[in-house]
């Protein structure tokens, strides 16, 4: 099976510019093509994977990616998909968000294979060195307003408004492709399908400034934009957006993101972002179908992408974490995975060594009164690190800390609060 009749099969292609052309063009050579990620903060976030992962694919197929990261057109903000300007940030901003968007996507891809390396451009390196009259002569003059506004990412604008700035972008990301197509022989732009107007903008440039009687082979090719059955937006939680900064979003918390996937998404999900063959796929499908309380896909994929952005040592963190919580073995944990497992949960600094139980439950708010904590504790519904205590007159000391730092205290059935000691 070919790398195109692969993405078909997941559902990876939403549009191609000359399809027969670009499937002869990726059999017969070895190409280098490449995706555009503007630095919009210091991380990426899941939304951002799947171009990652798309490049990825065409690097074992044997092709030669070439992630860009846009230092210039990222000062500048893409209108695609927008309803309102971005807002600008200062150069040295962006610059640092640069830097860092690029050390995340060099741990998904492989910038070391000698024949099939990534590689790493920066926009910004021929932008500053380009004119305004230079834009304008040698970029400008190829387009005419007219195909400019017919553009869906301009058009969906005129409405509300645009700003010339951001519609120049198209001019901009033309030119990306334009000069990665000259000095890297890059033949192929990927993209969400909301960036098949500033793609096909970049074919229409190589077009008009090859030499003429010169044949270029240039193409697009374009995937599906991520949507959840429930109509929610993808990648985000009640805490925000997932983050692949293991500091912003740990460990544990991205693999409890893929592990509650709907089961109307997972086998999408699985397709999309895992590597697993189709066949092994098509088994995760029967379980769903006929086993779908299991969660047997779900666990499969939150492996897999936790594996593929982190690593297999914090995949098996974040696996001990979710079996500790979910059995109730809290004692098993450490302060690290204390801190991961409980990062989003109402937390209380105790600055006694020691405190009774019932004023500890009232000043952690776990408890609304004296008289509702005592009723709590005759009833069952307190536990600490995981045990239940029905003593009146406990007191919580150094002997309830977990790792020397925390004590876990659960009201009910899911409800936990951390205790951070002094």
């Amino acid at each position: 099976m070919n790398i195109i009749d692969d993405l078909k099969a997941r559902g990876l292609v939403n549009q191609i510019t000359n399809e027969e052309g670009l499937e002869n063009h990726l059999v017969e050579n070895k190409v280098s093509l490449y995706c555009g990620f503007d630095p919009t903060g210091d991380s990426l976030h899941i939304g951002h994977l799947l171009p990652i992962i798309m490049l990825k694919r065409f690097q074992e197929a044997g092709h030669r990616p070439i992630a860009l990261v846009g230092g210039g057109t990222g000062m500048i903000g893409d209108p695609s998909g927008r309803n309102e300007e971005r807002q600008l940030n200062e150069a040295s901003v962006v610059e640092h968000y640069s830097e860092s968007i690029k050390k995340q996507i060099s741990k998904l891809i492989d910038f070391n294979d000698q024949e099939k390396g990534a590689i790493a451009v920066n926009n910004l390196d021929w932008l500053k060195e380009m004119s305004v009259i230079e834009l304008l002569r040698d970029v400008g003059k190829h387009f005419s307003v007219n195909y400019m506004l017919a553009k869906d990412s301009v058009e969906s604008r005129i409405e509300h408004g645009i700003s010339f700035t951001e519609f120049s972008y198209m001019l901009l990301q033309s030119l990306d492709f334009q000069r990665l197509n000259q000095n890297e022989n890059c033949t192929l732009q990927i993209g969400g399908s909301d960036q098949w107007g500033n793609i096909t903008a970049g074919l229409e440039l190589i077009r008009r400034t090859s030499e003429e009687g010169e044949e270029t082979k240039a193409f697009g090719l374009t995937f599906p934009l991520i949507t959840k059955s429930d109509g929610s937006k993808f990648g985000k939680t009640a805490g925000g957006a997932v983050w692949l900064d293991p500091e912003k979003t740990t460990p544990y918390e991205f693999y409890q993101f893929w592990l509650n996937v709907d089961d109307r998404d997972v086998i999408k999900f699985i397709k999309y972002f895992t590597f697993l063959s189709l066949d092994e796929i098509n088994d995760l499908e029967k379980e769903v179908e006929e086993r779908p309380e299991q969660r047997v896909a779900q666990r499969r994929l939150a492996e897999e992408m936790t594996k593929l952005v982190h690593d297999e040592q914090a995949l098996e963190q974040a696996i001990k974490i979710s079996n500790a919580l979910f059995k109730g073995e809290i004692k098993e944990l450490d302060k690290n995975e204390i801190e991961a497992g409980f990062k989003d949960v109402p937390s209380f600094v105790m600055e006694d060594k020691e405190k009774g139980l019932i004023d500890l439950l009232v000043e952690a708010k776990i408890s609304s009164s004296k008289r509702q904590a005592r009723e709590d504790i005759k009833n069952g519904a307190i536990y600490i690190n995981g045990d239940r205590q029905q003593e009146m007159q406990y007191v919580v000391d150094e002997s309830d800390k977990i790792d020397g730092a925390f004590t876990v205290i659960r009201r009910g059935k899911k409800k936990y609060f951390l205790i951070r000691h002094q």
